[in-house]
C-alpha cells in the first residue's frame, strides 16, 4: 500500500525527514526548488483567494516555503510537496505542531491543486500521513484543524473518520483580518485500525 524511506541523522528532530509514497501519491520532504512547481500548482483554481484558507499566492510562495522550512528547522513542523501518480507536484501539506513529548502531530496546511481534487490523491496522501504517525512515530493521536465555516474540508476531515474535538472561538486571524474560529477533529491510536481498513476500503474501490 505504502513505502517510506527515512533519512535520520544525530541531530535531526522527531520526526525525521523521510518520503512517503503509494500508488497515487508521493509526498517528498519540501524543497526551494519545488518552487516552480507549486506556483503551476496553486495556479490552477487560483486556490488563494479563498478567504477562508490560508494558501500561498503565486508571489508568495518562495516566502511560504522559506517560512515552513524555518519551522521544519526549529522542530514545530515537517513539510511535504505533494506529487500526483504522475510525478507534477500537485500542492503542499505537512506534520505540524508536533508535540515530540506527547507523541501527538497535526496534518494540516495542506492545498491541491483544483485538478486533482475530489481524486485518490487526497486519500492517499492521509493514508500515508496517518500510517506513518500510528504505525512508525507510534502517535497517540493525530489532529485536523480547518475554519469552521470551510464546509468542505470539514466534511473531508469527517469522511477520513476522525471524531470533532470542539470549537476554538476566535482562534487565529486570517491573512484578510477575520478572525478564524477554529474547528478541532482528531484521530487516537486506538481508533486507526477501523480509520485504516476504511481508507484501504476507500482506495481500492474501482474509479
Amino acid at each position: 500500500m505504502a513505502t517510506a524511506a527515512t533519512v535520520t541523522s544525530a541531530t535531526e528532530p522527531w520526526p525525521p525527514a523521510l518520503t512517503l509514497a503509494g500508488p497515487h501519491a508521493r509526498l517528498v520532504p519540501l524543497a526551494a526548488e519545488h518552487e516552480e512547481g507549486l506556483v503551476a500548482a496553486v495556479r490552477d483554481g487560483e486556490l488563494w483567494k479563498l478567504w477562508y484558507t490560508a494558501v500561498p499566492s503565486p508571489e508568495g510562495m518562495a516566502a511560504e516555503i522559506e517560512r515552513r522550512l524555518g519551522l521544519q528547522a526549529r522542530g514545530s513542523m515537517l513539510p511535504f510537496t505533494v506529487f500526483d501518480a504522475d510525478g507534477a507536484i500537485a500542492g503542499m501539506t505537512t506534520y505540524m505542531n508536533i508535540d515530540a513529548v506527547n507523541k501527538r502531530v497535526e496534518i494540516g496546511s495542506t492545498w491541491y491543486a483544483a485538478r486533482t481534487q475530489r481524486t485518490a490523491l487526497n486519500t492517499q496522501c492521509k493514508r500515508l500521513l496517518l500510517g506513518h504517525a500510528f504505525e512508525a512515530l507510534g502517535c497517540i493521536a493525530v489532529e485536523f484543524r480547518t475554519h469552521r465555516l470551510n464546509v468542505q474540508s470539514r466534511r473531508a476531515i469527517e469522511r477520513l473518520g476522525a471524531q470533532q474535538d470542539g470549537i476554538l472561538r476566535s482562534h487565529m486571524v486570517m491573512p484578510n483580518g477575520s478572525v478564524r474560529d477554529t474547528a478541532v477533529y482528531s484521530i487516537t491510536a486506538a481508533e486507526w485500525p477501523a480509520v485504516r481498513a476504511h481508507l484501504d476500503w476507500q482506495l481500492a474501490r474501482p474509479r
